[in-house]
């Protein structure tokens, strides 16, 4: 399997996902933003493309120049037909490129926090009735044109969207560990406003129990066993 990854900044990585590749010897490449690497030349090299999280906005072109090329690149990915995983700022992405409209959520989600799933027919991934996911995000967005709603939270009506068979999007980290939220309290602590709705304490959010990371681990598996078998064609 051959698996490209977008990372935006260097303390938002794969998480448990990674041992979803190793286990399946995957070949993995990057391109880190962070640390100006180019995009590949062609997406269609690729079977999966995992796009990352990251503190920035999709509209931060200014600030962000590479932004530009990486939404040309997502959607030449999509036109090609590859799986497609977006976390966070992925799936914003992912909706913007899809013409759909991202804008500031009506509070920000910061924490463990509970999804409701939608019910949804055999050709869409099911998530569980409910289930605690951790987020971490201000910025919400439409459903794109065709996409499917596959969850939704009390403060954020659209949490995960599939758009065909091959590509979904997450607004919640469900690769979280406990290692990689205490490096987004390290470094975008500023975003932790103190008794704001939406928002935990650094102590409530390292203070989730192992039954709480196995849960969102054996989801995010789950998400990528059901992106991995969508093309056939491909020996995966």
């Amino acid at each position: 399997m051959r698996v490209h990854v977008l990372q935006h900044v260097p303390f938002e990585g794969l998480g448990s996902m990674e041992t979803w590749l190793q286990d399946r010897k995957a070949l993995v490449t990057w391109t880190r933003f962070h640390a100006d690497e180019r995009l590949p030349e062609e997406a269609s090299a690729f079977d999966l493309l995992i796009i990352l999280g990251g503190p920035m906005s999709i509209h931060d072109e200014a600030e962000h120049p590479w932004l530009s090329a990486e939404k040309r690149f997502i959607a030449e990915a999509i036109q090609a037909d590859l799986s497609i995983l977006g976390i966070c700022l992925g799936a914003q992405l992912i909706a913007h490129v899809c013409g759909a409209r991202v804008y500031l959520a009506r509070q920000k989600e910061i924490g463990w926090f509970p999804v409701q799933a939608e019910m949804t027919d055999a050709d869409h991934f099911q998530f569980p009735g409910q289930f605690l996911a951790f987020h971490w995000h201000g910025e919400t967005f439409d459903l794109p044109v065709g996409a499917t709603r596959l969850a939704h939270s009390a403060a954020c009506e659209n949490q995960a969207f599939q758009i065909g068979s091959q590509v979904i999007g997450l607004q919640f980290h469900l690769e979280s560990t406990a290692t990689s939220i205490a490096a987004l309290i390290q470094h975008a602590a500023d975003e932790i406003i103190p008794d704001q709705p939406g928002i935990q304490s650094p102590e409530e959010m390292l203070e989730a129990a192992a039954d709480a990371y196995a849960d969102i681990h054996a989801q995010v598996q789950r998400v990528l066993d059901f992106l991995s078998t969508q093309v056939p064609q491909k020996v995966l």
